[in-house]
């Protein structure tokens, strides 16, 4: 069985495209669904459960299926695993068609790339950030405790517990911005 599936996306909002291209692979059926969230895929879900071996998935584009690489990775594992193929129409991928190379390895070092570049210019950034004396993560941005805080322990007239008591800060946090 070729099944194919669609959602709606922002050029295609009520899949009038995607339906034409899925009827000219002569889809057995074809599962839609209502909204274009990343969240609660009831209609992908009720797919993938419906998938028998030798049965295609069959979509008008890559982007439509998956949200992410790391999630085209995973749905290309639960085709595989079911013995089912990938039909991309726009791609021209069927991964029943299988190259030299598979798709699915492909779609593995991409995502595995991806992690790396990402991994490497956070790093990269960081090290840049140390260099210049700027320090790692979101800005402290005191707000008006903070600031009464460290007035009230400056002053000398406060205990600790009467300045946490008194504006919600943490000894931990007061010494903290106190060191900046």
């Amino acid at each position: 069985m070729i099944l194919g599936y669609m959602r709606p996306t922002q050029e295609d909002s009520d899949c009038q495209q995607q339906a034409e291209l899925l009827k000219s692979c002569s889809c057995d059926r074809i599962f839609q669904e209502a909204h274009a969230s990343a969240k609660q895929r009831k209609e992908l879900d009720a797919l993938l459960a419906m998938l028998n071996p030798g049965d295609t998935l069959a979509v008008a584009r890559l982007f439509t299926l998956a949200d992410s690489s790391i999630h085209l990775a995973e749905l290309l594992d639960v085709i595989e695993a079911k013995s089912a193929f990938l039909l991309s129409l726009h791609e021209q991928i069927h991964t029943e068609q299988q190259e030299a190379y598979r798709f699915q390895d492909s779609v593995r070092h991409l995502v595995q790339f991806q992690r790396d570049m990402i991994s490497e210019k956070t790093k990269q950034g960081l090290f840049e950030a140390k260099l210049q004396g700027t320090p790692a993560g979101r800005p402290r941005k005191p707000d008006e405790n903070v600031k009464r805080a460290i007035t009230m322990y400056e002053s000398g007239q406060y205990s600790l517990g009467q300045i946490k008591e008194a504006t919600g800060i943490s000894k931990s946090t007061l010494y903290r911005y106190l060191e900046n």
